[in-house]
C-alpha cells in the first residue's frame, strides 16, 4: 500500500492529485498537437471541479495558470495566454495601505469627523440644529454598537463639542433617539421578517390542504 505521505506533494491541492497526474502524463506526449489538444482538456476538467472560480472574470486565464504551475512551469503548448514565470509568482504584491487619520474617537469613525467639519461651515439656524440633532443620534447608535450597554446623552453631546473642536454645541436638555429603542431596532425587524415568512408559510400549507381535499379534477372518481 502507497501512503499520500510517500507519494509526490499535490501543489495546488484543491485540484487534487488526480489532475496533478493527468498533467504529468501530459508532460509525456510528444506530438504539440495532441498535447494541446490534451490540455484544453485538463483545463475544462478543472473549471468542473472548481465552479467558484468562473466567478472572476479572468478565470479562465487563471485556469491556465494554474496549468502552468503544476507542471513546474515545463508545460510547452499553444495555450491562449502567456504561460507564467516562476519569477511573477514570487514578486510580492504591492501593499495596499492604510489610512492614517488619528482620531481620538476612534468608534465614532471618520465620517463622523468629515461630516461634522461640513456642518462647521454652515450658518447657524435650525437647519443646522437639525442635522446636529442627526449626526449626534448617529453618534449614539455607534457608540452602542461598541458597547452594546449604555449610553448618556450628555456624554454623546459633550463628544460632538469636542469633535467639532469645541465649536459646536447643543443644549444640555436636548433629546435623543433611547438607547432601548436603538437597541430593539434591528431584533423587531428581524421578528417582522420571520413572522412574515411564518404567515406564508402557513398560507401555502392551508392552500395545499384545500387542493388535497378538492382532488385533482381531471382524475375521476372511484365508484363503489
Amino acid at each position: 500500500m502507497e501512503y499520500n505521505t510517500e507519494r509526490e506533494k499535490i501543489v495546488i491541492s484543491e485540484y487534487g492529485r488526480n489532475i496533478q497526474v493527468m498533467i504529468r502524463h501530459l508532460m509525456e506526449i510528444e506530438d504539440r498537437k495532441q498535447r494541446t489538444e490534451a490540455a484544453y482538456f485538463i483545463v475544462n476538467v478543472m473549471a468542473q471541479m472548481n465552479p467558484q472560480v468562473k466567478e472572476s472574470n479572468d478565470f479562465m486565464h487563471k485556469l491556465w495558470d494554474h496549468l502552468y504551475i503544476i507542471s513546474d512551469y515545463k508545460l510547452d503548448v499553444d495555450g491562449p495566454y502567456d504561460p507564467p514565470t516562476p519569477e511573477m509568482q514570487k514578486k510580492k504584491p504591492e501593499h495596499v495601505g492604510y489610512q492614517k487619520n488619528n482620531i481620538k474617537y476612534g468608534h465614532y469613525g471618520q465620517y463622523i469627523y468629515d461630516v461634522v467639519k461640513k456642518v462647521k461651515e454652515m450658518e447657524d439656524g435650525p437647519k443646522k440644529q437639525a442635522i446636529l440633532v442627526n449626526i449626534a443620534n448617529q453618534m449614539k447608535r455607534d457608540y452602542l454598537n461598541w458597547n452594546r450597554d449604555t449610553v448618556n446623552d450628555l456624554l454623546i453631546l459633550d463628544d460632538l463639542y469636542k469633535i467639532s473642536g469645541e465649536e459646536v454645541t447643543l443644549p444640555m436638555d436636548t433629546k435623543l433617539t433611547p438607547t432601548n429603542e436603538i437597541l430593539n431596532k434591528q431584533p423587531q425587524q428581524q421578528q417582522q421578517q420571520k413572522k412574515k415568512q411564518n404567515n406564508k408559510k402557513s398560507n401555502n400549507n392551508n392552500k395545499n390542504q384545500q387542493q388535497a381535499k378538492q382532488g385533482n379534477p381531471n382524475r375521476p372518481n372511484k365508484k363503489n
